[in-house]
């Protein structure tokens, strides 16, 4: 399902055929994908899970940021980019798409288990770090130098944003969700109302949307309300993100593909794919290695987290716009990002994409094994034999 929304994009879209174009609806519609599909997620992962394994996954995080980073940059380096170019595309590369992998995730079961708590809680501290990277490398090179203040000023926003998530979401929300009845869709209606404000807060602490309506989707837990009312919103929000919104989102993450055939750009795309592709299998295996998880588990979660999405995008065209601005202004003399630089990232961005379902399907049809008793395992085995669940 999900290879076929991607490769439906570069077959209808200006890639090739060039039958569908970008537009503002289009675009509008791939941003409310994403929206419902995380206020989705949010409402089926358990909270107390996720929480139970912040540290392993601030490791994946950190470890599949970190080495991604390393390699992005040298590899930008070693094919003739200045140190700018080399900093944002190894940040480029560092990145991991939350929304693709939660798409990923549930189409094969795997967000329910302890493996997917660990990947969506390492794309939310991905976030985070993606966030203070690119503000601090925009001070950079604004100013030539790093803006402490404003790094400081970055941090102190998202703590007082996940303070003011958990004040409201185990003080205030509660008091609501218990009243809540289907009669006229008031449960809906709040349940969306819900979503809206927490992803505006987040946009207010600088993160992305997405990050306001999985917290969102946390509030509006089956143990703080009633059990039908719970299903009756879990499953208008699955008809209207994976029924009908989602596959929009995906098909249209190919609509920024530009292909060059000269080989200079084909070399330099191949390489940073492979460095985008290891590094995050690498750096976030050892994050998971580091808490006993064995390598089963960790290659899982490595592969897990390799899939990027429309965030490159959005950074990229971030840096496009400021490097516009300073080369007017005569503040530098080399661009912050190239426009084949740019292309290599949207490229690696879909690239990896398009391979994350199929790896990680291939990933655990190989662990696991018959005699394989690990949690993803069984979740991986009643995926196949749902009826009407098509991983790919």
């Amino acid at each position: 399902m999900i290879l076929g929304e991607l490769l439906a994009g570069v077959i209808f879209g200006p890639p090739l055929l060039g039958i569908i174009t970008p537009s503002p609806a289009i675009e509008m519609l791939g941003e409310l994908g994403i929206f419902f599909v995380m206020f989705y997620t949010g409402m089926e992962l358990d909270p107390k899970e996720l929480l139970e394994h912040k540290w392993p996954s601030i490791t994946v995080a950190f470890g599949g940021f970190i080495l991604p980073f390393i390699l992005g940059y040298f590899t930008t380096y070693t094919f003739g980019g200045t140190q700018y170019q080399s900093l944002f595309v190894g940040m480029g590369v560092s990145i991991t798409a939350i929304a693709v992998q939660a798409v990923i995730l549930h189409s094969m079961r795997i967000n329910q288990g302890e493996i997917g708590h660990i990947i969506i809680g390492a794309a939310i501290v991905d976030d985070i770090l993606a966030l203070i990277a690119l503000s601090t490398l925009l001070g950079l090179a604004k100013t030539g130098s790093i803006q402490v203040f404003e790094v400081l000023i970055i941090l102190l926003k998202v703590l007082a944003f996940f303070g003011l998530t958990i004040l409201i979401g185990h003080y205030i929300i509660p008091r609501f969700t218990r009243r809540l009845t289907d009669n006229g869709g008031k449960a809906f209606t709040f349940a969306m109302v819900s979503a809206l404000l927490m992803a505006y807060f987040a946009e207010l602490a600088g993160l992305h949307l997405i990050i306001g309506a999985f917290l969102a989707g946390q509030f509006i837990r089956k143990e703080i309300m009633d059990q039908d009312v719970y299903n009756v919103i879990l499953d208008r929000l699955f008809g209207i993100s994976y029924g009908f919104l989602v596959p929009i989102f995906l098909a249209s993450l190919s609509f920024h593909l530009h292909l060059s055939f000269q080989w200079p750009f084909i070399s330099f795309c191949l390489v940073l794919i492979i460095a985008a592709i290891f590094g995050k299998l690498i750096g976030c295996g050892l994050g998971a290695m580091a808490f006993k998880y064995n390598m089963r588990e960790s290659f899982i979660i490595g592969l897990g987290m390799n899939g990027r999405g429309a965030v490159e995008l959005v950074v990229a065209t971030v840096v496009l716009g400021l490097s516009e601005d300073l080369m007017i202004a005569n503040l530098i003399s080399e661009p912050l990002l190239t426009q084949d630089q740019f292309s290599a990232l949207i490229l690696m961005a879909f690239v990896t994409t398009l391979i994350a379902p199929i790896s990680l399907k291939w990933g655990v049809q190989k662990t696991c094994l018959p005699v394989e008793k690990e949690r993803f395992c069984r979740l991986w085995d009643d995926s196949v034999s749902a009826p009407g669940i098509k991983m790919l």
